[in-house]
């Protein structure tokens, strides 16, 4: 049995007293997780999106299928087939009686390079539909609602109850498989990734008690009573749009489903400090229990932590500012994203850390500077730390394109294991909306792991489904696992600087380089990470305290 109380947040230590998340009605002692849950990860998009599509159209009259999303396509084929498109499926079980709402983030326009017309259009599309779904602007300045979740719910059968929570929109892009020739209807992110490219993720998927508690999450948003935006020009342009601004009352909340399992769920989420009187009702401070949880599990670990993100990037970036007095240069770090693997990493010798992440960002120019300047100071604060105990990677496809790293997941010692859509860094541990699923359950956790390997070693079967872990025992152990990186990374880099003479070594990891910012680029780099990529949504207090 694994000590809950070790491993997991407790009610308290989740920092967030307004929340009605960890109520659990008629226990007398609730705690902030549920138990007898059912997981099952889902790796890459097409996976994941063929799975929705087998729920979504099996839903009929009573039902609700709510979901949240950072980034929608309307024309988004679930399956690859006409007709499978998120609005054409979404508006099928609206029209078979079912219950379908949707929080979609509002977005910064598209001329700053967002997306807002993609999510208005879902929102207008489904609204055709008698779907509703709000547009949601309630973020800090520059800040934005990254939680990407489905929940359905059966009005005469729980046992079908599911939730879906992790790092795939419903957007082009996403539906790719273990083959990462990217998807049909990709788009372009920047040139390196070529026309439609390649992309990496992992979706959970959730029954049990744990789905009552996705659905409190989502009612918690829909209800707060703050307008759903304050800009004068957007609530005129809703006004001459017809769009829908006053959400409608959500039916009573049902109990939560039978336990479907025997595994222990916690969720985890990030929601910003906003000004006083524009606070969330739920999080009158903001939430940062995604930091907490992570610290917390992390300071467990003696084998491997194992790392896969879109971003890796240390906090500590006001301390580089161009302003700052030289003497403030020396301030303590605190308790920063790469802080608690510092500190564990010194604490235990043994301790190995891999790290996945997208070989380029998905930005040009001095915004990819900022980045590449972030992921440097990170990486390198490790690996100064603990020498040969540190290994980061990208992944390449068989064809030589990079592989796009979206997936969102940290598994520790094979005991804990999170999927969601928090990235490491100082905005999704503070100023933006995430939701994370940590599992503790040592089969998944390390199921989830050793599947994530075979992949990127080029061991999977055709259906990846029926994994052979025995294919896997080299990779076991943290160390066996640290290894066969290194020496798959080292064959498949040997064989590029060779001109690719000879067959292909198997496998997709490619060592990632450390590479250096022009020093010209560096004060504007610096200023860029501090204000735009990684801001501070902590309230004043904990950030003067260097504390979450």
């Amino acid at each position: 049995m694994v000590d809950e109380e070790r491993w997991l947040l407790t009610r308290s230590e989740r920092g967030n007293p307004d929340t009605r998340l960890d109520e659990i009605s008629g226990s007398p002692d609730p705690v902030a997780w549920s138990s007898g849950n059912r997981v099952h990860a889902h790796v890459d998009g097409t996976a994941y999106l063929a799975a929705l599509h087998r729920v979504v159209e099996a839903t009929g009259p009573g039902d609700l299928v709510w979901f949240t999303d950072w980034m929608g396509d309307a024309d988004l084929r679930l399956t690859g087939e006409p007709g499978s498109e998120v609005v054409e499926v979404l508006g099928r079980a609206e029209q078979r009686g079912v219950e379908v709402r949707g929080l979609v983030w509002r977005s910064h326009a598209d001329q700053v390079g967002f997306f807002a017309a993609n999510n208005r259009h879902l929102g207008e599309q489904l609204g055709r539909r008698g779907a509703e779904v709000s547009l949601d602007m309630r973020v800090r300045p520059g800040g934005s609602h990254h939680q990407k979740f489905v929940v359905v719910r059966h009005a005469d059968d729980p046992e079908r109850d599911v939730a879906f929570v992790g790092g795939i929109d419903l957007a082009r892009n996403r539906r790719d498989d273990h083959h990462h020739l990217g998807d049909p209807q990709g788009r372009v992110l920047v040139e390196e990734y070529g026309e439609r490219g390649p992309w990496h993720d992992v979706q959970l998927e959730l029954r049990g008690p744990v789905v009552r508690d996705v659905e409190t999450t989502f009612r918690e948003r829909w209800e707060d009573p703050t307008p759903l935006t304050r800009a004068p020009w957007r609530r005129l342009a809703d006004t001459l749009r017809r769009v829908e601004t006053d959400p409608s009352p959500l039916p009573p909340q049902r109990p939560a489903p039978p336990e479907a399992g025997e595994v222990t769920v916690q969720l985890l989420r990030t929601y910003p400090a906003l000004a006083p009187n524009r606070g969330y009702a739920f999080a009158r401070r903001g939430e940062r229990s995604v930091a907490r949880g992570y610290s917390k599990a992390i300071g467990q670990a003696d084998e491997l932590v194992y790392i896969e993100d879109q971003f890796f990037w240390s906090h500590n970036t006001e301390h580089n500012l161009p302003w700052r007095r030289r003497s403030d240069q020396n301030e303590p770090r605190g308790n920063d994203v790469v802080a608690a693997l510092e500190q564990q990493l010194a604490a235990r010798q043994g301790l190995r850390v891999v790290i996945v992440v997208p070989r380029h960002p998905d930005k040009t120019g001095v915004n990819r500077a900022a980045q590449r300047l972030a992921r440097r100071r990170a990486l390198q604060r490790l690996h100064d730390i603990a020498p040969g105990r540190v290994a980061a990677y990208s992944l390449e496809n068989r064809e030589g394109t990079p592989v796009y790293v979206h997936a969102k997941v940290c598994v520790v010692d094979d005991t804990w294991a999170t999927t969601g859509s928090d990235n490491f860094n100082r905005r999704s541990w503070t100023h933006d909306s995430e939701l994370t699923a940590a599992v503790l359950d040592p089969t998944h956790a390390r199921g989830l792991r050793l599947r994530l390997a075979a992949e990127h070693l080029g061991r999977l079967p055709e259906d990846p489904d029926v994994l052979d872990q025995g294919t896997m025992a080299d990779c076991k152990s943290g160390e066996g696992m640290f290894e066969q990186f290194a020496l798959h990374a080292g064959r498949l880099d040997a064989w590029h600087l060779s001109g690719r003479v000879g067959e292909r070594p198997a496998g997709h990891l490619r060592r990632l380089p450390l590479q250096r910012i022009p020093l010209v680029l560096r004060p504007l780099a610096r200023l860029l990470l501090a204000t735009v990529h990684d801001p501070d949504g902590r309230p004043k207090d904990l950030r003067d305290a260097h504390a979450y």
